[in-house]
């Protein structure tokens, strides 16, 4: 490969890379080679793989550790967006980690204009506001802030909440999610997300806003979640 067969040259390269890293060539919390080593078998300039794995590093498959080197990251957690069947917890679970969500807070407040419309409720009506964190390994991966129509979830059960909230929903108040609808973007973490996650300010992450519906069309739950740029890896699966 030479500087002129590509352009940029870069993304080539951490395409390479990151190839190796999937396929398991290059494991989880092992070290890469050299910057120069890199140079030698891609036959770039320096200035190509420190950007590559700049990029990488930035994206969470690579970290570097001072006068050490730079090594594979083992933090990024696939969930299935199109899955209804696993909860977090057992997709966590199955990839050989250790999930566990804890409740933030939980309190009953007076739902704004947004959420009047979302809920069809008037302003001034209780709300349940439920804040969670998500975490893998010990480590944040997800902050998620949820509201709930009070007169259709009283009294509910924090330490359930822990566990999986829809499955509150249905043993707990006789509400069965029929569908949902949900809407993925790239933002960069505010300053209080950055604290909860426990990331640098300004951080790219990922923003699902989520709105779950029962079987009469209404809505039951209205969430938005940020997960961590650097560890969440999502898949979409489509069936024809």
């Amino acid at each position: 490969m030479t500087e002129k067969e590509e352009s940029p040259l870069h993304i080539k390269v951490k395409q390479m890379i990151l190839k190796k890293i999937k396929s398991g060539v290059y494991k989880s919390d092992t070290k890469l080679p050299t910057e120069a080593e890199f140079c030698h078998t891609f036959k770039v300039s320096r200035t190509t793989v420190r950007t590559a794995l700049q990029q990488l590093a930035v994206e969470g498959y690579v970290y570097k550790q001072q006068g050490s080197g730079t090594f594979v990251s083992g933090k990024k957690v696939k969930q299935k967006l199109t899955s209804t069947v696993e909860s977090f917890s057992e997709q966590i679970t199955l990839q050989g980690k250790n999930p566990s969500i804890k409740v933030l807070s939980l309190e009953v407040i007076p739902v704004d204009h947004f959420l009047g419309e979302v809920f069809a409720l008037k302003t001034g009506d209780p709300v349940n506001k439920l804040e969670r964190i998500r975490s893998v390994n010990g480590e944040p991966l997800q902050y998620e802030v949820a509201f709930l129509p009070w007169k259709k979830t009283p009294g509910l059960n924090i330490k359930a909440c822990e566990k999986s909230l829809y499955n509150v929903l249905q043993k707990e108040h006789g509400h069965f999610i029929k569908k949902t609808i949900e809407y993925l973007e790239i933002v960069t973490v505010t300053k209080e997300v950055q604290k909860i996650l426990e990331i640098p300010l300004g951080s790219p992450c990922f923003s699902l806003e989520t709105y779950a519906y029962l079987e009469d069309e209404t809505v039951i739950e209205y969430s938005k979640t940020i997960f961590r740029g650097d560890m969440a890896n999502f898949v979409i699966e489509r069936n024809y």
